[in-house]
């Protein structure tokens, strides 16, 4: 955990599930943690709660990112976890508008993320991105289109950041934490659409693993990580974190 008291971090989707549980965890051990979520009074709340500084804010409207990063000062690390899995549709079912909503949160949430964060961070000449990836990047889930397509994108963008900014001390990863015990969790229950939906609820991990493992990789351990994603449905990513064995 070396390196986090008196850092400046950014935590998108910060008023709840995995956003909250890390923001919990990095106040907790000292850093500056700036909490961004379009849900003002949830945020707040939990804001106050831990001393953390909220920013509501839509991170599909790149205006509003931008705003929040001049807010936020200076930054030492972005966790790009903001995102959208509903509604669950087959593709002949689906929303355009809603599907697109989608790709705004999921996919050009990160890319404004990115965009707002890495100046700073490459004329500093240090930072760490996060961006919250999933098995979903790499596999095709039925009714998933729209996570599937943009998680599969931000893997890409990982990929894409990290060749463009390594050589200025910036790091860029991603973190693919399997399912874990949310709201989105009971989302995907509700949809009965593919296996993921079937699973039952001790088999999710907690939020809380996962901050510890954002914790993790903000740390030394994260060098090995960057440009790809770091997975916790892997022994060796479990031993990495420091979280019971699978």
């Amino acid at each position: 955990m070396d390196g986090i008291k008196g850092k400046t971090v950014v935590i998108t989707g910060a008023s709840k599930g995995i956003g909250a549980a890390t923001a919990r965890r990095l106040a907790g051990l000292g850093a500056d943690v700036v909490m961004a979520a379009r849900s003002g009074d949830a945020l707040r709340a939990l804001a106050d709660e831990i001393g953390a500084r909220a920013v509501p804010c839509d991170v599909s409207d790149a205006a509003q990112v931008a705003q929040m990063f001049d807010i936020a000062g200076p930054v030492d690390a972005l966790i790009n976890n903001a995102g959208l899995i509903d509604p669950i549709a087959r593709l002949t079912d689906s929303d355009p508008r809603a599907w697109a909503a989608a790709v705004g949160v999921n996919l050009m949430g990160v890319y404004h993320g990115l965009r707002a964060a890495l100046p700073g961070m490459v004329a500093r000449g240090t930072g760490t991105v996060i961006n919250i990836s999933s098995g979903a990047a790499t596999s095709a889930l039925e009714g998933w289109s729209h996570y599937c397509a943009t998680k599969a994108a931000v893997l890409s963008l990982t990929r894409v950041a990290d060749k463009e900014v390594r050589g200025a001390g910036v790091r860029v990863m991603g973190l693919s934490p399997g399912t874990v015990a949310t709201d989105m969790q009971r989302d995907i229950a509700a949809s009965g659409i593919n296996p993921v939906s079937q699973l039952a609820w001790d088999a999710h991990i907690p939020a809380d693993w996962v901050a510890q493992a954002i914790a993790v990789l903000m740390g030394p351990a994260g060098d090995d990580w960057r440009g790809q994603d770091f997975s916790l449905k892997t022994a060796e990513g479990r031993a990495i974190a420091g979280l019971p064995p699978l």
